[in-house]
């Protein structure tokens, strides 16, 4: 039997901490307080896709039972490319001339003509003088960090820096210090008291152009201009606004008037440039192969296909064109007035305009209660709660496309706020629910 209280209140954090026992008995706990929030409706996790990635889309939970078609903010495709015809026709001659896959570590012979095309026409558009390219987003943020970081080294880290940054750090070296979100103060306080300690150490700071979890974006200038200070390294990752943002698409760095002034950029492919993949450039010449003959993600991953590489390099062409530009309008447009809506309707959204857009819930059970809402009366939504951020903080991580319309953001907002006044309705009612009864209620 799963309490009450931790179907409501409880998180994955509760289960997945401090264990003992049998490796894998330890870990049933976990699995049946997720399918007694699944009885309730309030796992919203795991969702599955039924056909393209569209501004209306059809979903599936995890047991396989239809959400039905709804207004789709839980995609990451900000300039909906990845339906994009040109897009699709660069994977299918991809797929005629080189086969789907790569058959190898780039460390060895996996790398293929329009992989190695993909490196230097990135290079070319973040302008720096190399580019490797990663498996994964994920894995570039990890291997990145891994791979320039040793033991003995120095990590200075945004405390809200992606998972993948975090983890490296960790996985690098003790010598961890977080700073507060954004305080280019507190960066200088760390970086002074470890380069007076340890004059000859090696010091990574790390941060991104735009932070996901509440869309807001860092002092880019002063955090490289500290790290010269102090004989830092500075490591920024672009993954959320390259391409999306920025007059010719090239984020915040852009923005900011710091393309090819950055120690080292990093960045995904999954957001804008419609796949999987990610990559790491430099204007040193020593880190590329550096990385891949000693970043693990990288040395001892197969290599991105070719497939992919067409699809990025597609997509490349797109967002440097004046379509990308429109796009690019679009995308911005649509999350203006979905901000604007949601201001209106009296929500707490964060940060500043971008794709991404954070807003504000509160409480575990509250914030269930409207996610569950959300998605029986057709908001297609992704909830965050702890451990991504604090207990009290949980939040819908909206993520607008280029193609969404008016027609979709209003239809979406009456949503929302119909969901918030069902939810304030049930606030009282949380019966008990015995654990692993949860069961598709039938199939798509």
């Amino acid at each position: 039997m799963i309490a009450e209280h931790s179907v409501w209140t409880g998180t994955t954090a509760d289960y997945l901490v401090k264990l003992d026992g049998n490796l894998l008995e330890r870990l049933q706990p976990h699995t049946n307080w997720l399918d007694a929030r699944y009885e309730q409706g309030v796992d919203p996790y795991s969702k599955a896709t039924i056909g393209a990635i569209l501004p209306e889309a059809e979903a599936m939970d995890r047991n396989g039972k239809s959400y039905g078609r709804g207004v789709n903010l839980a995609s990451q495709d900000y300039l909906a490319l990845s339906s994009h015809p040109r897009i699709k026709q660069a994977a299918r001659q991809a797929i005629e001339q080189f086969g789907v896959h790569s058959a190898g570590s780039p460390a060895l012979m996996g790398n293929t003509i329009l992989s190695v095309q993909l490196e230097r026409e990135l290079a070319s558009f973040v302008k720096m003088e190399s580019c490797t390219v990663f498996p994964t987003g994920w894995a570039a943020g990890y291997g990145a960090v891994t791979g320039l970081v040793k033991q003995n080294d120095f990590v200075v880290i945004d405390q809200l820096a992606h998972a993948c940054l975090a983890e490296g750090a960790r996985n690098a070296t003790r010598n961890v210090h977080v700073f507060p979100h954004l305080s280019t103060q507190a960066l200088e306080r760390k970086l002074k008291k470890i380069r007076h300690g340890n004059p000859t150490a090696g010091i990574l700071v790390v941060t991104e152009s735009l932070f996901s979890m509440d869309s807001d974006t860092p002092d880019i200038a002063a955090h490289q201009a500290l790290a010269n200070q102090y004989g830092a390294t500075l490591l920024v990752d672009v993954a959320h606004d390259l391409g999306c943002m920025g007059r010719t698409g090239r984020g915040h760095l852009e923005e900011q008037n710091m393309l090819g002034k950055v120690d080292v950029v990093m960045g995904s492919f999954s957001k804008t440039f419609a796949s999987n993949g990610g990559f790491v450039a430099a204007n040193h010449p020593a880190l590329k192969l550096a990385l891949r003959y000693g970043s693990g993600p990288l040395t001892f991953s197969n290599a991105i296909s070719p497939v992919q590489a067409a699809v990025v390099l597609a997509a490349m062409d797109v967002i440097m064109s004046e379509e990308g530009a429109d796009l690019r309008r679009k995308m911005l447009d649509n999350a203006i007035y979905l901000r604007q809506g949601l201001t209106e309707r009296e929500f707490e959204v964060m940060g500043a305009p971008s794709a991404i857009i954070p807003v504000l819930l509160g409480g575990m059970r509250k914030s269930r209660l409207i996610a569950r809402q959300t998605l029986r009366n057709g908001g297609l939504i992704n909830l965050v709660e702890y451990p991504a951020v604090s207990r009290r903080n949980s939040r819908f991580r909206l993520q607008v496309m280029a193609s969404h319309t008016a027609s979709h953001l209003d239809r979406f907002l009456a949503i929302i706020q119909q969901a918030r006044e069902e939810s304030e309705l049930l606030q009282d009612v949380a019966p008990v629910v015995p654990a692993g009864r949860a069961k598709s209620n039938g199939r798509v």
